[in-house]
């Protein structure tokens, strides 16, 4: 015993004088859907499993943390692996099982797909970051990301903590990117406006969730701008990509977001969150459209308001529109779809029948209300691991209207759903 401690403690030590931190998080719930008897929550995804427990996100990081200011040049990085219903959704699938303008198999990356549990993709392994990062200290100092990471884009994101719904909104689940591959950096202009630019590659679908030795020869552009307020009470950020959508593809993929957050009291925060995106020449096939090759796009408006009632217990709500024009960004079973491989000449999926698969134009409309409760800060727990737990409940009402006739029934035959979750995130 006395030799395993001197050895942790050696660790422990060793990863202090280097500057490197090890953390992660352990994210799991349950959704309870009276509408839905084959597993899934329709087109939901993240909460996808319908009256069932999700252990979604089992999250270790080590990292090394960048100096943002000063004269004096500082690198670090980050490396994150992660366990869970959630990992599919985070995979570097960027260049799916059939090119999107010519349906021709294609080869897939070989980042993070697969790594574990070909029999079933319930539960999965993903690698979304594994990045250098480094401060340049010129002019009012310059950041430069290089690898593998989450994208800078949007409001709500794939880590858990960082949420404050068990769900997501379908903006950030099929409307913008959840990872990029290459190069992004960053530079303060003042104390009121900072600047990104990068260059993307890795992906058959115009820069999104790229991996490392597939469609190198393709690269995007990824850029914006975020603007804050002198006091700080109120940021707008704009940002999105653009490019070719293959390497063999010169048609464009593009979408832009922008994001306004306002702190209408100290304790109430106001979100607007709007995104529009693009993609040129898709081979569409559902249920309005049979082999016909269009341009499609998507658009959404959302809505959140947050507000702390105590230090340990906070309200939420979130109300969104989203349109998927021409039926491509929207499929039920979102996991279904997502899942989807070549095996010699034939289409299938390891989670769940293929053929249940359906999409077609339509507006989405959800509301979603919700509550977090730090239980262990509010009990006054004096268990250390325990003191960040956050306990979270969320209502959430989903519907669906097909933009041509027939009416589009993706949540368990119905136009509409009703989820009751909980779900608790705890950071170590």
């Amino acid at each position: 015993m006395q030799t395993e401690s001197l050895h942790a403690n050696s660790f422990m030590n060793y990863l202090k004088n280097k500057e490197l931190e090890l953390g992660g998080w352990i994210h799991g719930g349950a959704t309870f859907n009276p509408s839905q008897s084959n597993g899934f929550n329709g087109p939901v995804i993240f909460a996808d499993e319908a009256n069932r427990f999700q252990l979604n996100q089992l999250n270790l990081f080590m990292r090394r943390g960048v100096r943002s200011s000063g004269n004096t040049f500082d690198w670090g990085g980050r490396f994150d692996f992660m366990f869970g219903t959630d990992s599919i959704f985070t995979q570097a699938f960027g260049v799916p099982a059939y090119d999107v303008n010519s349906g021709e198999p294609l080869k897939r990356n070989d980042w993070d797909l697969d790594l574990c549990c070909n029999s079933t993709k319930t539960y999965g392994i993903a690698l979304p970051q594994a990045y250098l990062k480094a401060y340049v200290p010129v002019g009012n100092g310059l950041v430069v990301k290089l690898g593998h990471f989450y994208t800078p884009t949007g409001f709500e994101t794939v880590p858990a903590p960082e949420n404050f719904f068990y769900t997501r909104g379908y903006t950030m689940n099929i409307g913008e990117p959840f990872t990029h591959t290459g190069m992004l950096a960053s530079y303060n202009v003042n104390s009121n406006w900072n600047i990104l630019a990068g260059a993307v590659t890795g992906s058959a679908t115009g820069g999104w969730d790229g991996g490392w030795n597939r469609q190198l020869g393709n690269w995007s552009g990824l850029g914006g701008f975020t603007w804050n307020s002198d006091n700080k009470a109120t940021t707008l950020h704009f940002s999105g990509t653009y490019g070719e959508t293959s390497s063999h593809s010169s048609e464009i993929w593009a979408f832009y977001n922008i994001v306004l957050q306002h702190k209408i009291t100290p304790k109430t925060l106001l979100v607007l969150h709007h995104v529009y995106g693009y993609a040129g020449g898709i081979l569409l096939n559902n249920l309005k459209y049979t082999n016909a090759v269009k341009n499609a796009e998507w658009m959404s408006a959302l809505v959140h308001l947050y507000y702390d009632l105590t230090e340990n217990v906070s309200i939420g709500f979130r109300g969104e529109w989203f349109r998927d024009e021409a039926g491509f960004r929207n499929p039920s079973p979102y996991r279904v779809s997502a899942d989807v491989g070549d095996v010699n000449g034939t289409a299938i999926s390891f989670a769940g029948n293929l053929s249940s698969v359906t999409v077609t134009p339509a507006d989405y409309y959800d509301a979603t209300i919700g509550l977090n409760w730090k239980a262990a800060r509010s009990l006054q727990l004096k268990w250390d691991w325990l003191k960040k737990l956050t306990l979270r409940t969320n209502i959430r009402y989903d519907r669906v209207d097909a933009l041509n006739p027939p009416a589009y029934r993706p949540f368990g035959g119905n136009k509409d759903q009703i989820l009751f979750s909980m779900d608790f995130v705890l950071p170590f």
